[in-house]
């Protein structure tokens, strides 16, 4: 009896149920879980897609009999145009077949809702990421997870001329993003304006700071809170990186710990962080696929001839 990938249904409360026990990991990692070892519970997941207006997710399994093989589960970014795999797991054995169905069916699904694009993280080196390469997910972005401690008393100071966020900024910020990220990234991420915002990552309830300067922005900070963890992300030119970083952690001085994610190609703030006193962990690897939209074929009509006579 072979495995086959498809949405969940109430009946495979069997299946979810009657597993063996064993609670795997979720292989993929979102922005707004840095921080956490929580991996979602397939049960929980199956329930999140009953109520998926709620949520906003959408959910596949594999069963092969009454055996959960693997769970899929995706939700949105910054607009329907770009889809992200939330939640992965796999209970294969290492049966990449497992994986390249759950991966095509989300791929399909966002392909028929209008998305454009499907992300995924992964932890470098892992099955999940050679399976996926193989099932026509590009590996474009390489990060490294970074983590410090915040010690209670720690002083920071907010860098003088940061400030909130505002609607006349997202444009500039869409030319930083052109100025400070290499082109061979932007051109799998996002090459338009509407793609890029649509690309954008949940960091939790997050609050966005820039630091402006000479007709345009030079750098962008998101930070969100989430109990003791606190995460936040940047953007910015060489000059303005310290800044950032500096404001991030200001803003963050009321939790335990700081997490952020620094691309790899960024050698600078990387740089900068562990200056600040930030520990590398584990590296992770960012891939996307193109989805497959459906066009309606166009239709051939007769030529209908008209003659005026005078």
């Amino acid at each position: 009896m072979t495995a086959n990938a498809r949405t969940v249904l109430p009946t495979d409360l069997v299946a979810l149920v009657s597993y063996d026990g064993r609670v795997y990991s979720n292989e993929a990692m979102t922005a707004d879980r840095l921080g956490t070892q929580d991996s979602p519970h397939p049960l929980e997941t199956a329930f999140e897609q009953w109520f998926s207006f709620a949520t906003g997710r959408h959910t596949w399994i594999s069963v092969k009999g009454p055996t959960l093989r693997g769970l899929i589960s995706a939700r949105k970014r910054g607009s329907k145009l770009a889809w992200e795999v939330d939640c992965l797991i796999d209970a294969a054995e290492d049966d990449s077949g497992v994986l390249m169905s759950l991966l095509d069916q989300v791929t399909s699904a966002a392909g028929r809702s209008g998305a454009l694009r499907v992300f995924l993280r992964l932890r470098a080196g892992r099955f999940a990421e050679r399976v996926a390469t193989r099932c026509e997910f590009a590996p474009y972005r390489r990060e490294r997870l970074y983590r410090r401690a915040l010690a209670e008393g720690e002083s920071h100071t907010v860098p003088e001329g940061l400030r909130r966020r505002e609607k006349e900024d997202v444009y500039p910020l869409f030319q930083l993003y052109n100025a400070t990220v290499p082109a061979e990234v932007r051109r799998i991420e996002a090459m338009t304006h509407a793609e890029w915002s649509a690309a954008q990552e949940h960091l939790g309830r997050a609050t966005h700071y820039v630091i402006p300067g000479d007709g345009r922005v030079r750098g962008w900070l998101r930070v969100a809170g989430d109990g003791d963890i606190g995460r936040f992300d940047v953007l910015g030119e060489r000059e303005a990186l310290d800044g950032l970083i500096e404001g991030a952690l200001a803003k963050l001085s009321n939790r335990e710990t700081a997490y952020t994610l620094a691309p790899q190609y960024d050698d600078a703030l990387c740089a900068r962080l562990e200056d600040a006193g930030f520990e590398g962990l584990d590296e992770y690897t960012v891939l996307c696929r193109r989805t497959v939209r459906i066009v309606k074929e166009a239709k051939r009509v007769p030529a209908v001839a008209h003659t005026n006579f005078a």
